[in-house]
């Protein structure tokens, strides 16, 4: 694991252009690989002081984690108004400046090095850093591939020139990434079968993996009013499983990719967990992307 101590002036510097609410920037943190609790800093601070105590603790690895939070905003320009694309420009200039002047260099795909450090290029000169290990565990399989969703698109929402980005702009686009990234290493997939009724009702699986006792269910966040009922929608899945022989483990991912919910800290605390009564019990986890 490569610990190194990130200076205090590229933690001021990223933490200047990174934009985003307190929801948004945590998530891409976390799932960066930055330390756990969040800080509970101001805005102004609390990215800096973050990567800052990230760099002095041996257990991150500190690199791969400022190169995760920066890669979107240093590889995906804007797109709109010239004042905007000037202003991104200038700010993408900064952090490379910054970056080397403290001894670091930045290259595409969330790739970060100390100077003189060339990366690894692959027969295939595929960029981005070097893919995980095959995981022993489902959960360490589902952990990975939950996580990597939002990188596993970027190479398809902006292909090469000349061929057509695909868009994921609803429930069923995600769904299907995240079924084609399983079925490399999951032989049973069963998507969309039928739940137990619950209320009067039964509602469909998103994927069902029989072998582990285990339910995949992604909710993809419409607007404002949608992410206001996010949380009574997976009460009622939650219920649903829990009734369900064939499941254990109920795995949510919310993928709220215009930033909409309000408390997703909050709504993950509520709802994580062991639920068990006389009519089943499932454990639930819950992310969002």
């Amino acid at each position: 694991m490569t610990n190194i101590r990130l200076p205090r002036a590229v933690c001021a510097v990223v933490n200047e252009v990174l934009q985003g609410s307190h929801d948004a920037l945590n998530t891409l943190f976390i799932s960066s690989g930055a330390p756990l609790p969040v800080p509970n800093l101001s805005h102004t601070s609390k990215w800096k002081e973050w990567l800052y105590a990230a760099g002095n603790d041996p257990n991150v690895d500190s690199l791969f984690l400022l190169g995760g939070v920066l890669e979107e905003f240093m590889d995906v320009a804007p797109v709109g108004e010239t004042r905007h694309l000037t202003d991104w420009k200038n700010k993408r200039e900064r952090v490379v400046r910054v970056l080397e002047e403290n001894g670091f260099r930045y290259y595409r795909g969330g790739r970060i090095l100390p100077t003189g450090e060339m990366p690894e290029v692959s027969t295939s000169a595929v960029s981005g850093p070097a893919p995980p290990a095959k995981p022993n565990e489902i959960s360490d399989l589902l952990e990975t591939l939950i996580k990597g969703l939002r990188r596993a698109m970027h190479p398809l929402t902006h292909r090469r020139k000349g061929a057509q980005p695909l868009v994921f702009s609803n429930e069923f686009d995600v769904q299907d990434l995240l079924h084609a990234l399983l079925r490399p290493w999951v032989s049973d997939i069963r998507p969309e079968e039928f739940t137990p009724s619950y209320a009067g009702s039964s509602t469909r699986m998103d994927f069902l993996l029989p072998k582990h006792k285990l339910v995949l269910e992604l909710k993809f966040v419409r607007d404002r009013q949608h992410a206001k009922k996010i949380g009574d929608e997976l009460i009622i899945d939650i219920e649903h499983y829990r009734r369900h022989q064939a499941c254990d483990q109920l795995w949510c991912v919310i993928f709220d990719a215009e930033h909409l919910l309000l408390n997703a800290e909050g709504l993950k605390s509520d709802l994580e967990g062991e639920r068990i009564t006389k009519d089943g019990g499932i454990r639930v986890r819950l992310f969002v992307l």
